[in-house]
Protein backbone atom coordinates (compact mmCIF):
# COMPACT_ATOMS: atom_id res chain seq x y z
CA UNK A 1 0.00 0.00 0.00
CA UNK A 2 1.47 3.35 -0.99
CA UNK A 3 4.35 1.75 -2.94
CA UNK A 4 5.16 2.88 -6.48
CA UNK A 5 3.93 0.55 -9.25
CA UNK A 6 6.83 1.58 -11.52
CA UNK A 7 10.54 1.43 -10.76
CA UNK A 8 12.94 3.60 -12.73
CA UNK A 9 16.72 3.45 -12.76
CA UNK A 10 19.35 5.48 -14.59
CA UNK A 11 22.02 3.20 -16.02
CA UNK A 12 25.57 4.16 -17.03
CA UNK A 13 26.86 3.16 -20.45
CA UNK A 14 30.19 1.40 -20.32
CA UNK A 15 32.56 0.70 -23.20
CA UNK A 16 34.92 -2.26 -23.23
CA UNK A 17 37.38 -2.79 -26.08
CA UNK A 18 38.99 -6.20 -26.55
CA UNK A 19 41.80 -7.09 -28.89
CA UNK A 20 42.49 -10.33 -30.69
CA UNK A 21 46.05 -11.50 -31.24
CA UNK A 22 46.36 -10.78 -34.99
CA UNK A 23 47.18 -7.05 -34.84
CA UNK A 24 47.48 -5.89 -31.20
CA UNK A 25 49.43 -2.73 -32.08
CA UNK A 26 46.48 -1.39 -34.10
CA UNK A 27 44.10 -2.19 -31.22
CA UNK A 28 46.37 -0.35 -28.78
CA UNK A 29 46.45 2.68 -31.05
CA UNK A 30 42.65 2.70 -31.37
CA UNK A 31 42.32 2.54 -27.58
CA UNK A 32 44.75 5.46 -27.20
CA UNK A 33 42.65 7.58 -29.55
CA UNK A 34 39.57 6.66 -27.49
CA UNK A 35 41.40 7.66 -24.30
CA UNK A 36 40.96 4.24 -22.67
CA UNK A 37 42.92 1.05 -22.03
CA UNK A 38 42.19 -2.22 -23.77
CA UNK A 39 40.06 -4.44 -21.56
CA UNK A 40 41.96 -7.22 -19.82
CA UNK A 41 41.48 -10.70 -21.18
CA UNK A 42 43.21 -14.05 -21.28
CA UNK A 43 43.69 -15.54 -24.75
CA UNK A 44 45.60 -18.78 -25.02
CA UNK A 45 45.82 -22.07 -26.86
CA UNK A 46 45.31 -25.52 -25.40
CA UNK A 47 47.88 -28.16 -26.27
CA UNK A 48 45.48 -29.42 -28.94
CA UNK A 49 45.50 -25.99 -30.61
CA UNK A 50 41.98 -25.07 -29.48
CA UNK A 51 41.40 -21.44 -28.47
CA UNK A 52 40.60 -20.19 -24.96
CA UNK A 53 39.30 -16.71 -24.09
CA UNK A 54 38.06 -15.12 -20.87
CA UNK A 55 37.41 -11.47 -20.03
CA UNK A 56 39.13 -10.49 -16.77
CA UNK A 57 36.24 -8.37 -15.49
CA UNK A 58 32.45 -8.36 -15.71
CA UNK A 59 31.02 -7.52 -19.14
CA UNK A 60 27.38 -7.50 -18.05
CA UNK A 61 25.45 -4.69 -19.71
CA UNK A 62 28.48 -3.20 -21.50
CA UNK A 63 28.95 -1.98 -25.06
CA UNK A 64 31.69 -4.42 -26.12
CA UNK A 65 33.96 -3.98 -29.14
CA UNK A 66 36.04 -6.93 -30.35
CA UNK A 67 38.88 -5.83 -32.64
CA UNK A 68 40.32 -8.50 -34.90
CA UNK A 69 41.57 -7.99 -38.43
CA UNK A 70 41.47 -11.10 -40.58
CA UNK A 71 45.15 -11.50 -41.35
CA UNK A 72 47.27 -14.65 -41.49
CA UNK A 73 46.65 -17.32 -40.31
CA UNK A 74 43.23 -16.14 -41.44
CA UNK A 75 41.10 -19.15 -40.46
CA UNK A 76 42.54 -19.34 -36.94
CA UNK A 77 42.19 -15.58 -36.52
CA UNK A 78 38.52 -15.71 -37.52
CA UNK A 79 37.86 -18.57 -35.10
CA UNK A 80 39.53 -16.60 -32.32
CA UNK A 81 37.18 -13.68 -32.92
CA UNK A 82 34.17 -16.00 -32.95
CA UNK A 83 35.22 -17.46 -29.57
CA UNK A 84 35.59 -13.95 -28.14
CA UNK A 85 32.15 -12.91 -29.40
CA UNK A 86 30.56 -16.03 -27.95
CA UNK A 87 32.18 -15.46 -24.55
CA UNK A 88 30.91 -11.87 -24.37
CA UNK A 89 27.41 -12.92 -25.46
CA UNK A 90 27.32 -15.47 -22.63
CA UNK A 91 28.69 -12.83 -20.25
CA UNK A 92 25.54 -10.74 -20.91
CA UNK A 93 27.16 -7.87 -22.81
CA UNK A 94 24.38 -5.50 -23.90
CA UNK A 95 25.73 -4.94 -27.42
CA UNK A 96 28.66 -6.60 -29.15
CA UNK A 97 30.39 -5.02 -32.14
CA UNK A 98 32.84 -6.99 -34.25
CA UNK A 99 35.51 -4.55 -35.44
CA UNK A 100 37.12 -6.02 -38.55
CA UNK A 101 39.55 -3.63 -40.29
CA UNK A 102 40.10 -6.21 -43.05
CA UNK A 103 37.14 -8.54 -43.64
CA UNK A 104 38.28 -12.05 -44.57
CA UNK A 105 36.83 -13.90 -47.58
CA UNK A 106 35.59 -10.56 -48.95
CA UNK A 107 36.52 -11.57 -52.50
CA UNK A 108 34.23 -14.59 -52.28
CA UNK A 109 31.04 -12.55 -52.34
CA UNK A 110 29.29 -14.34 -55.23
CA UNK A 111 29.41 -17.48 -57.33
CA UNK A 112 31.37 -17.20 -60.56
CA UNK A 113 31.40 -20.93 -61.36
CA UNK A 114 29.02 -23.77 -60.58
CA UNK A 115 29.35 -25.50 -57.19
CA UNK A 116 31.32 -22.66 -55.58
CA UNK A 117 30.60 -21.35 -52.06
CA UNK A 118 29.81 -17.76 -51.13
CA UNK A 119 32.29 -17.71 -48.27
CA UNK A 120 31.79 -14.04 -47.47
CA UNK A 121 28.15 -14.83 -46.60
CA UNK A 122 29.21 -17.86 -44.58
CA UNK A 123 31.51 -15.67 -42.50
CA UNK A 124 28.66 -13.21 -41.92
CA UNK A 125 26.48 -16.07 -40.66
CA UNK A 126 29.25 -17.24 -38.32
CA UNK A 127 29.73 -13.76 -36.85
CA UNK A 128 25.98 -13.45 -36.32
CA UNK A 129 25.68 -16.87 -34.68
CA UNK A 130 28.64 -16.11 -32.40
CA UNK A 131 26.87 -13.07 -30.96
CA UNK A 132 27.78 -9.96 -32.99
CA UNK A 133 25.08 -7.27 -33.05
CA UNK A 134 27.02 -4.92 -35.31
CA UNK A 135 30.07 -4.90 -37.59
CA UNK A 136 32.56 -2.11 -38.24
CA UNK A 137 34.86 -2.68 -41.21
CA UNK A 138 37.00 -0.76 -43.70
CA UNK A 139 36.79 -0.69 -47.52
CA UNK A 140 35.08 -3.97 -48.32
CA UNK A 141 36.15 -5.51 -51.61
CA UNK A 142 32.46 -5.58 -52.52
CA UNK A 143 29.90 -3.32 -50.87
CA UNK A 144 27.17 -5.95 -51.25
CA UNK A 145 28.70 -7.84 -48.29
CA UNK A 146 26.81 -5.38 -46.07
CA UNK A 147 23.62 -7.12 -47.19
CA UNK A 148 24.87 -10.45 -45.83
CA UNK A 149 24.03 -9.21 -42.32
CA UNK A 150 20.63 -8.59 -40.74
CA UNK A 151 22.00 -5.89 -38.45
CA UNK A 152 23.93 -2.60 -38.95
CA UNK A 153 27.27 -2.65 -40.77
CA UNK A 154 29.40 0.50 -40.56
CA UNK A 155 31.44 0.57 -43.75
CA UNK A 156 34.37 2.95 -43.28
CA UNK A 157 36.76 4.16 -45.96
CA UNK A 158 40.47 4.99 -45.87
CA UNK A 159 40.22 7.39 -48.83
CA UNK A 160 40.50 10.53 -46.62
CA UNK A 161 43.77 9.23 -45.12
CA UNK A 162 45.21 8.26 -48.52
CA UNK A 163 44.07 11.53 -50.13
CA UNK A 164 45.63 13.71 -47.42
CA UNK A 165 48.98 11.96 -47.79
CA UNK A 166 48.98 12.18 -51.59
CA UNK A 167 47.98 15.85 -51.45
CA UNK A 168 51.08 16.55 -49.36
CA UNK A 169 53.30 14.60 -51.75
CA UNK A 170 51.82 16.07 -54.94
CA UNK A 171 50.68 19.64 -54.37
CA UNK A 172 49.85 20.54 -57.99
CA UNK A 173 46.64 18.78 -59.13
CA UNK A 174 47.28 19.74 -62.77
CA UNK A 175 50.18 17.30 -62.99
CA UNK A 176 48.31 14.45 -61.28
CA UNK A 177 46.14 11.66 -62.69
CA UNK A 178 44.27 9.10 -60.59
CA UNK A 179 44.19 5.79 -62.40
CA UNK A 180 41.91 2.78 -61.82
CA UNK A 181 43.68 -0.57 -62.42
CA UNK A 182 40.53 -1.98 -64.07
CA UNK A 183 36.95 -1.03 -64.87
CA UNK A 184 35.71 -2.38 -61.52
CA UNK A 185 37.69 0.23 -59.56
CA UNK A 186 36.66 3.29 -61.56
CA UNK A 187 34.17 4.37 -58.87
CA UNK A 188 36.87 4.27 -56.18
CA UNK A 189 39.26 6.18 -58.45
CA UNK A 190 36.55 8.77 -59.14
CA UNK A 191 36.10 9.42 -55.41
CA UNK A 192 39.84 9.89 -54.92
CA UNK A 193 39.96 12.13 -58.00
CA UNK A 194 37.24 14.35 -56.50
CA UNK A 195 39.24 14.70 -53.30
CA UNK A 196 42.45 15.57 -55.14
CA UNK A 197 40.76 17.73 -57.82
CA UNK A 198 42.65 16.09 -60.65
CA UNK A 199 42.09 14.04 -63.81
CA UNK A 200 41.03 10.41 -64.15
CA UNK A 201 42.28 7.49 -66.25
CA UNK A 202 41.79 3.76 -66.19
CA UNK A 203 43.42 0.61 -67.52
CA UNK A 204 41.54 -1.54 -69.99
CA UNK A 205 42.64 -5.16 -69.98
CA UNK A 206 42.15 -6.83 -73.33
CA UNK A 207 41.71 -10.52 -72.67
CA UNK A 208 42.58 -13.40 -74.95
CA UNK A 209 39.76 -14.84 -77.05
CA UNK A 210 41.44 -18.25 -76.97
CA UNK A 211 42.86 -18.68 -73.44
CA UNK A 212 40.77 -18.08 -70.33
CA UNK A 213 42.09 -15.51 -67.81
CA UNK A 214 44.99 -14.55 -70.10
CA UNK A 215 45.45 -10.81 -70.66
CA UNK A 216 46.95 -10.00 -74.05
CA UNK A 217 47.38 -6.27 -73.57
CA UNK A 218 46.73 -3.47 -71.08
CA UNK A 219 45.61 -0.22 -72.67
CA UNK A 220 45.66 3.12 -70.87
CA UNK A 221 42.51 5.19 -71.32
CA UNK A 222 43.31 8.80 -70.47
CA UNK A 223 46.19 11.28 -70.74
CA UNK A 224 49.12 10.21 -68.56
CA UNK A 225 52.21 11.16 -70.57
CA UNK A 226 54.56 13.36 -68.55
CA UNK A 227 52.24 13.34 -65.53
CA UNK A 228 52.27 11.81 -62.08
CA UNK A 229 49.90 8.86 -61.78
CA UNK A 230 48.29 7.26 -58.73
CA UNK A 231 47.09 3.67 -59.14
CA UNK A 232 44.31 3.17 -56.57
CA UNK A 233 42.85 -0.17 -55.43
CA UNK A 234 41.17 -1.58 -52.33
CA UNK A 235 44.03 -4.03 -51.69
CA UNK A 236 47.44 -5.15 -52.89
CA UNK A 237 47.59 -8.92 -52.52
CA UNK A 238 50.06 -10.56 -54.90
CA UNK A 239 50.73 -7.13 -56.51
CA UNK A 240 50.25 -8.54 -60.02
CA UNK A 241 47.54 -6.03 -60.95
CA UNK A 242 49.45 -3.04 -59.57
CA UNK A 243 52.85 -3.97 -61.04
CA UNK A 244 51.39 -4.72 -64.49
CA UNK A 245 49.42 -1.48 -64.35
CA UNK A 246 52.49 0.53 -63.38
CA UNK A 247 54.43 -0.98 -66.28
CA UNK A 248 51.63 -0.02 -68.68
CA UNK A 249 51.63 3.56 -67.37
CA UNK A 250 55.42 3.78 -67.63
CA UNK A 251 55.23 2.57 -71.24
CA UNK A 252 52.77 5.40 -71.94
CA UNK A 253 55.27 7.94 -70.63
CA UNK A 254 54.01 8.60 -67.09
CA UNK A 255 56.52 10.80 -65.25
CA UNK A 256 56.05 9.20 -61.82
CA UNK A 257 53.86 6.40 -60.54
CA UNK A 258 52.41 5.95 -57.06
CA UNK A 259 50.37 2.96 -55.88
CA UNK A 260 47.77 3.38 -53.13
CA UNK A 261 45.53 0.84 -51.41
CA UNK A 262 43.72 0.40 -48.12
CA UNK A 263 44.73 -3.20 -47.41
CA UNK A 264 48.17 -4.76 -47.82
CA UNK A 265 48.03 -8.58 -47.56
CA UNK A 266 51.30 -8.69 -49.58
CA UNK A 267 50.98 -12.40 -50.34
CA UNK A 268 53.54 -14.51 -52.18
CA UNK A 269 56.06 -12.44 -54.15
CA UNK A 270 54.15 -9.18 -53.72
CA UNK A 271 56.97 -7.10 -52.22
CA UNK A 272 59.44 -8.35 -54.82
CA UNK A 273 57.02 -7.37 -57.61
CA UNK A 274 56.54 -3.93 -56.09
CA UNK A 275 60.29 -3.48 -55.72
CA UNK A 276 60.86 -4.37 -59.38
CA UNK A 277 57.93 -2.34 -60.74
CA UNK A 278 58.35 1.31 -61.88
CA UNK A 279 56.57 2.57 -58.75
CA UNK A 280 58.14 5.44 -56.84
CA UNK A 281 56.11 4.84 -53.68
CA UNK A 282 53.45 2.45 -52.46
CA UNK A 283 51.02 3.90 -49.90
CA UNK A 284 48.86 1.58 -47.75
CA UNK A 285 47.21 1.61 -44.33
CA UNK A 286 47.79 -0.62 -41.32
CA UNK A 287 44.51 -2.56 -41.47
CA UNK A 288 46.76 -5.64 -41.65
CA UNK A 289 50.10 -6.25 -39.93
CA UNK A 290 53.07 -6.16 -42.32
CA UNK A 291 56.04 -8.34 -41.29
CA UNK A 292 59.36 -6.53 -40.75
CA UNK A 293 61.12 -8.53 -43.46
CA UNK A 294 58.61 -7.26 -46.03
CA UNK A 295 58.95 -3.69 -44.79
CA UNK A 296 62.73 -3.95 -45.19
CA UNK A 297 62.49 -5.09 -48.82
CA UNK A 298 60.64 -1.91 -49.86
CA UNK A 299 62.26 0.45 -47.38
CA UNK A 300 61.35 4.09 -47.98
CA UNK A 301 59.41 3.10 -51.11
CA UNK A 302 56.60 1.96 -48.79
CA UNK A 303 54.51 4.27 -46.62
CA UNK A 304 52.13 2.77 -44.06
CA UNK A 305 49.45 5.18 -42.81
CA UNK A 306 47.44 4.61 -39.66
CA UNK A 307 43.74 3.82 -39.90
CA UNK A 308 43.36 4.00 -36.10
CA UNK A 309 41.98 7.58 -35.91
CA UNK A 310 39.15 6.74 -38.33
CA UNK A 311 38.31 3.48 -36.52
CA UNK A 312 38.40 5.19 -33.12
CA UNK A 313 36.07 7.97 -34.33
CA UNK A 314 33.65 5.34 -35.67
CA UNK A 315 33.68 3.34 -32.42
CA UNK A 316 33.03 6.50 -30.43
CA UNK A 317 30.10 7.36 -32.71
CA UNK A 318 28.67 3.85 -32.30
CA UNK A 319 29.03 4.04 -28.53
CA UNK A 320 27.39 7.47 -28.36
CA UNK A 321 24.66 6.48 -30.87
CA UNK A 322 25.59 9.23 -33.32
CA UNK A 323 26.00 9.03 -37.10
CA UNK A 324 29.04 7.21 -38.50
CA UNK A 325 28.31 8.34 -42.07
CA UNK A 326 28.60 11.99 -41.04
CA UNK A 327 32.28 11.37 -40.27
CA UNK A 328 32.76 10.86 -44.02
CA UNK A 329 29.99 13.23 -45.19
CA UNK A 330 28.21 10.21 -46.64
CA UNK A 331 31.15 9.25 -48.90
CA UNK A 332 31.65 5.90 -47.16
CA UNK A 333 28.68 4.35 -48.93
CA UNK A 334 29.86 1.94 -51.69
Amino acid sequence: MGEEALRETVTRKRMMVFSGTCHPSLSEEIAQHLGIHLSGAKISRFSSGEIYFRAEESARGVDAFVIQTHGPPVNEVIMEQLVMLDALKRASAKRITAVIPYYGYSRQDKKTLAREPISGKLLADLLTAAGANRVVTVDLHSGQIQGFFNFPVDHLTALPVLADHLREKISDPDELVVCAPDAGRVKTAERLRERLHCDLAYLYKRRSRHEAHKIEQIEVVGKVKGRRCVLIDDMIDTAGTVSDGATALANEGAAEIFAAATHAPFSGKAVQRLAEAPIRQTVVTNTLPIPDEKLQVLGDRLTVLSIAPILAAALEAVFEDTSVSELFHGENQP
